[in-house]
C-alpha cells in the first residue's frame, strides 16, 4: 500500500508550482541514486523510501511549450501577450502548447513509478481514466480520442470532439511530474490565439479541440 500525500495549494505561479515539482522529484531522484540503486541486491523492504505527492492548484493566465512542441503553435506576438496578461513559459514537460488559467484544476502528481509499475502509457492510460470516471460522476459522458492523449467529449463525432483535459508528463528514473490541467470554468478565449497541443482542425471554423467549462469549483 502506498501512501500519497495531497496537496491544495491554491492559485500558484506555473513556475513557483514548476520549482516545487523540481524538488520534489530530486529530493526522490536522490534517495534513489544513493541509497536504493548500489542496493538494488537487497530485499526492496529494505530500501529508502521515495515519496509519493499529488499538488493541486490553479494557475494565472499563461501559455506553455513542452519540450517537443512547436513555438509557431503561439498566435500572437510578445506584446498581445502583454496586453492580455498572458505569460509564456518554456517547459521540460512532454507534449506541444496548452493554456492554464483560472477555472482549471491541475493536478500534479509526483509519483515513484517502480512502487506501481513500470509503464509509460499505462500511466498516462490512468490519469485520463481518472479523469474519465470523475466525468462520469457529475453524468458527463467523456472519453479517448485514438491517437490523442487526453480527455475528450464526443470523442466519435469529428465535428463535436473537443478536448476537456490536456495531459502532458515528465519520468526521470520512474519519477513523474507535470500531469493534467481540466478545464472547468475556463475561459475558452484564450485557447483562439494558439495551437492547442499542436492539433490543426480544418472540419469546423470553431476548434473542435477547444475544451469547455463543465464543473462548478473554485481553488
Amino acid at each position: 500500500m502506498n501512501t500519497i500525500a495531497y496537496q491544495d495549494l491554491g492559485c500558484m505561479g506555473y513556475e513557483e508550482a514548476w520549482a516545487l515539482q523540481e524538488a520534489l522529484l530530486s529530493e526522490n531522484l536522490t534517495i534513489k541514486q544513493r541509497f536504493n540503486e548500489p542496493n538494488r541486491h537487497l530485499p526492496v523492504q529494505t530500501l529508502a523510501p521515495t515519496s509519493h505527492h499529488l499538488l493541486f492548484c490553479s494557475h494565472p493566465h499563461v501559455y506553455t511549450l513542452g519540450k517537443s512542441g512547436h513555438i509557431e503553435n503561439l498566435l500572437i506576438s510578445n506584446e498581445v501577450l502583454q496586453q492580455l496578461g498572458v505569460t509564456f513559459v518554456k517547459t521540460n514537460r512532454g507534449g506541444d502548447i496548452t493554456y492554464h488559467g483560472p477555472g482549471q484544476i491541475v493536478g500534479y502528481p509526483i509519483l515513484d513509478l517502480e512502487h506501481f509499475f513500470t509503464d509509460l502509457s499505462r500511466y498516462m492510460r490512468s490519469l485520463e481514466e481518472v479523469i474519465i470516471l470523475t466525468m462520469a460522476e457529475y453524468g458527463i459522458e467523456a472519453g479517448r480520442l485514438p491517437g490523442s492523449t487526453g480527455v475528450w467529449l464526443a470523442p466519435d463525432n469529428a465535428y463535436r470532439a473537443r478536448k476537456i483535459c490536456a495531459m502532458g508528463v515528465r519520468s526521470s528514473r520512474w519519477i513523474t511530474m507535470h500531469g493534467f490541467a481540466l478545464n472547468v470554468n475556463t475561459d475558452l478565449s484564450f485557447f483562439n490565439h494558439i495551437v492547442p497541443c499542436g492539433i490543426v482542425d480544418n472540419l469546423s471554423p470553431i476548434s473542435a479541440h477547444l475544451s469547455v467549462s463543465v464543473l462548478p469549483y473554485s481553488v
